[in-house]
């Protein structure tokens, strides 16, 4: 497969293919154009079909980007190809969308492969998120061997041994230029003497193992891919898939499946691919035990905590209240446990399980929870009545319990030993001061909870109370007020000085964000194996939190199960009382919400809910047909979301 040699010849081209982030893509975007000065060179970005504006937002902001909007979501391997074909430059760069280049990383590049006539192919450092070193910087070509050694865990064991480590070469230093076999896709800066050579992305490859496949192709072609650390870029990890899942373990597995029948013959081929299918399942597996155990063990250890103390009040009860020999065995195998999951639903729902823990939102659970069970405790006959009194005692014990849990976690997570709400971290800007005081309006505007400490600025300023110094008292400002999330405003800080900034503060207690110059949207990501985020007064939707999400789905299920225990009351008296008698049923079911977006034409992405019985338009009565203003109604819902409007809305059309 041969590149385009008619189009105008210029020294790089930079290729990015974009699918659903947009943030992320306008971030790195603006730090490619700074990498770019003084560069003869394009950027490409290929669309693969996003819902969220992408393709608008490059069109209106970066109108020097060479555009490829596609209709479909075509894979990586194949939209990158799309663009080095048609791109003109004597040196190519795969560049992922969510990543942040360095000022001088371009030109750096360019000067080493230049000197390096046998280069083929370069990657440089990368650091995620939080300035921690991502170790698939320089990676191994995945032999029989060193999968086998992957797969059982051996190069995370033995990460500096020659013969244990070579999927990630650990043993080669991280700062040191090195020869290495395999390099990332997120940063891939080749020679197109070497693609014309070898061939372009192997396009069987949808998503993950192309850039081994490519690497190694570029070997056997009589060329050296080297580690270039002189450089590094940020990469926030995650956006395109989310690592402990059962899919991406699927779809990366799959991927090396199709490399060793590519490149492995005979028995070595056949080795690999057992091994490689054999994992695949364990690893989908253990990755599904994981996640129900990091979802579920608090409420786990909750009902196991719960049982063993009301098993000690009954012995109590028992030998010191009731006086009597023992209770029936009906009470600790079927009553007390249907207790406690009383407790723990309607604790879930009240948001009892959802971060930030709160000393309000166990009391509320547990209360609601006890006056559920005590009102059906009073329809039982009387042999089965044993003791409201236990049921008290045992609700006072569900309160200390989960309040000592989560005291804990919070320590663990974070450090606190505290109810109090977690997700306010110190916080200071670092940068000029009027970039720092234009976030500081945004953050405030934001519905995230900050705890402003004050400004770090680049040049000193007296006289103003929330400037704490400049950026180089920034590791000293960090200690003495134990700053825990800092905001760089990347107008005034270079993705260098960033980078550097990150490394030395160190990833394990301070969290890092960067706020592009003119944009209404802040960016960061605590590790590599999480998503990045971000927020923005744009964007900042209520009912894309979990606890609306959870606040919405308590309310209908308890207004639902309302109306259908008072519909004899209602059944007779309003319009269309059987639709609404099913629209009772689906949304206690959970198959319905009470109120749902407006139908709208607008291809815009709202936080996802369930199809509604009613929507916001029927509230003011609003034309379907006018779709700009349906848009409009679904975004001024999805961020100013209240359980208050639900309510109105739902009594206002259901009587």
């Amino acid at each position: 497969m041969q590149t385009n040699h008619h189009l105008p010849f210029v020294k790089l081209s930079v290729i990015i293919v974009n699918y659903n982030v947009k943030y992320f893509l306008e971030q790195c975007l603006k730090a490619v154009q700074k990498a770019m000065q003084g560069i003869d060179g394009d950027v490409w970005v290929v669309d693969n079909n996003s819902v969220d504006g992408s393709v608008e937002m490059v069109a209106q902001k970066f109108d020097w980007v060479k555009l490829i909007p596609n209709t479909e979501n075509t894979g990586f391997s194949k939209a990158n190809n799309q663009a080095i074909k048609a791109s003109g430059g004597e040196y190519v760069l795969l560049l992922n969308p969510d990543t942040v280049v360095e000022e001088d990383s371009f030109s750096k590049c360019l000067a080493f492969m230049d000197k390096h006539a046998d280069a083929g192919s370069l990657g440089v450092r990368m650091v995620d998120g939080s300035g921690n070193f991502l170790p698939e910087s320089k990676r191994g070509l995945p032999t029989p061997e060193v999968a086998l050694y992957k797969m059982f865990g051996l190069n995370r064991l033995f990460p500096k041994s020659k013969k244990f480590g070579r999927y990630h070469l650990g043993f080669l230093p991280e700062n040191e230029t090195n020869e290495v076999e395999v390099l990332a896709g997120a940063y891939m800066f080749m020679r197109r003497e070497a693609l014309n050579k070898v061939g372009l992305l192997d396009e069987a490859f949808f998503m993950y193992g192309e850039d081994i496949d490519l690497s190694y192709r570029i070997i056997k072609g009589g060329y050296k891919n080297y580690y270039f650390p002189e450089t590094s870029i940020i990469h926030y990890k995650g956006e395109s898939t989310k690592k402990g899942s059962a899919n991406y373990v699927k779809i990366f597995y799959q991927a090396m499946v199709i490399f060793a029948r590519k490149h492995y013959s005979g028995s070595k081929s056949s080795f690999l691919i057992f091994l490689i299918n054999t994992f695949i399942y364990l690893r989908a597996f253990s990755a599904l035990v994981y996640r129900f155990f990091s979802r579920w063990w608090l409420p786990l250890l909750d009902f196991i905590l719960l049982f063993s103390g009301m098993y000690f009040l009954k012995l109590y009860w028992e030998e010191h209240i009731k006086f009597i020999k023992h209770y029936p065995r009906e009470l600790m195998t079927i009553h007390v446990p249907y207790y406690i999951v009383f407790w723990i639903g309607v604790t879930y729902f009240s948001l009892g399980y959802q971060k930030p823990f709160t000393l309000k939102s166990i009391v509320r659970g547990i209360a609601i929870g006890t006056i559920a069970i005590l009102a059906v405790y009073g329809l039982f006959p009387e042999n089965l009545r044993f003791s409201r009194g236990l049921i008290i005692l045992g609700s006072l014990w569900a309160v200390i319990e989960m309040t000592m849990t989560r005291l804990v976690a919070n320590y663990f997570s974070s450090g606190k030993f505290s109810l109090a709400n977690m997700s306010s971290n110190k916080l200071i800007i670092v940068g000029g001061m009027d970039e720092t005081n234009r976030v500081y309006e945004m953050l405030k505007k934001s519905t995230n909870a900050t705890n402003f400490i004050g400004f770090v600025l680049t040049a000193k300023k007296e006289g103003d109370k929330n400037v704490l110094g400049t950026i180089h008292q920034l590791e000293e400002i960090v200690r003495i007020f134990k700053v825990e999330e800092i905001v760089f405003c990347s107008k005034d800080i270079s993705a260098k000085s960033i980078v550097e900034w990150m490394v030395k503060l160190g990833p394990k207690k301070v969290h890092y964000k960067i706020a592009p110059e003119a944009s209404s949207f802040i960016i960061g990501s605590h590790s590599k194996n999480t998503t990045g985020q971000f927020f923005t007064e744009e964007i900042s939707l209520r009912l894309a939190d979990v606890s609306s999400l959870r606040s919405k789905r308590l309310f209908d299920l308890v207004s639902s199960l309302l109306l259908i225990i008072l519909s004899p009351l209602w059944f007779l008296v309003v319009k269309n009382r059987v639709w609404k008698w099913n629209a009772c049923l689906y949304v206690f079911l959970g198959r319905k919400t009470w109120v749902g977006y407006s139908p709208s034409a607008q291809n815009t992405v709202l936080p996802s809910i369930n199809q509604g019985v009613f929507n916001t338009s029927q509230l003011s009565k609003i034309s379907i047909d006018d779709c700009e203003l349906m848009d409009n109604l679904n975004y001024q819902y999805a961020r100013y979301y209240s359980l208050e409007k639900d309510w109105e809305i739902l009594w206002k059309n259901f009587f």
